[in-house]
């Protein structure tokens, strides 16, 4: 664990040339996050009726587009997926009036979610994806999950590193100099991108537990680095 820990100090410090890093382990665990992302949401629009669980400003627009008859598209799982995150997030700000300590919410918030995604992977294993009850149960576990993540990495605010949205950060790289900043925004970038096509790749070619057995593993391995 101190190995691991000595690693993830690194590459956090890496993210914030200069010796500016203030947020010890966390920048590094939200790379790990972003990743999560990727992967997650690749499961959800592949194999869950073409939903995000994770980027919500898709949804609204999936939810526009199947409401007036767009093919291949669910108005109900869109609405789901867009209320099971709103539940997610809400707890955390509940949560949080009784937890002030950022780095605590942050591990019981990330523990929550492991829990969830440890609910759905029977479900994939027993009754598939295919039917619209499983559909609607791995899309509450996972947009549940995924708001979680969302809130409490909002509270931290560490900057550039959100875990679930790159409009901003793509913007950043367009828009300003290069600067401290493009580190943190390229690492995002790639992160996202990465975990969107391991994602991919893994529900593709063995399925959707296969491709969320990763996400497990590495939310236990956040939750862990993030309680030690």
């Amino acid at each position: 664990m101190n190995r691991m820990r000595g690693v993830l100090r690194r590459a956090a410090d890496g993210l914030f040339p200069g010796g500016t890093n203030e947020h010890g382990l966390l920048p590094a665990l939200l790379v790990l996050l972003t990743f999560v992302t990727g992967v997650v949401d690749a499961v959800s629009y592949l194999g869950l009726n073409h939903v995000f669980v994770a980027n919500m400003t898709g949804n609204v627009v999936f939810l526009g587009f199947a409401l007036v008859g767009g093919a291949n598209l669910s108005a109900w799982a869109s609405l789901l997926a867009l209320g099971t995150f709103m539940a997610g997030a809400w707890s955390v700000g509940r949560l949080a009036r009784r937890v002030p300590r950022a780095g605590r919410l942050f591990v019981l918030v990330t523990a929550a979610h492991t829990v969830l995604v440890v609910a759905a992977l029977p479900v994939a294993l027993s009754v598939g994806h295919r039917s619209t009850a499983a559909q609607a149960v791995l899309i509450a576990l996972l947009g549940c999950g995924m708001g979680l993540q969302n809130a409490v990495v909002r509270r931290l605010a560490v900057p550039d590193l959100t875990t679930t949205v790159l409009t901003l950060t793509v913007t950043g790289l367009a828009a300003d100099a290069p600067g401290a900043a493009t580190v943190r925004r390229v690492v995002s970038f790639a992160a996202m991108f990465t975990g969107a096509l391991c994602g991919a790749a893994l529900y593709l070619g063995a399925g959707t537990v296969a491709a969320l057995v990763p996400v497990l593993l590495l939310l236990t391995a956040v939750t862990a680095a993030a309680r030690s």
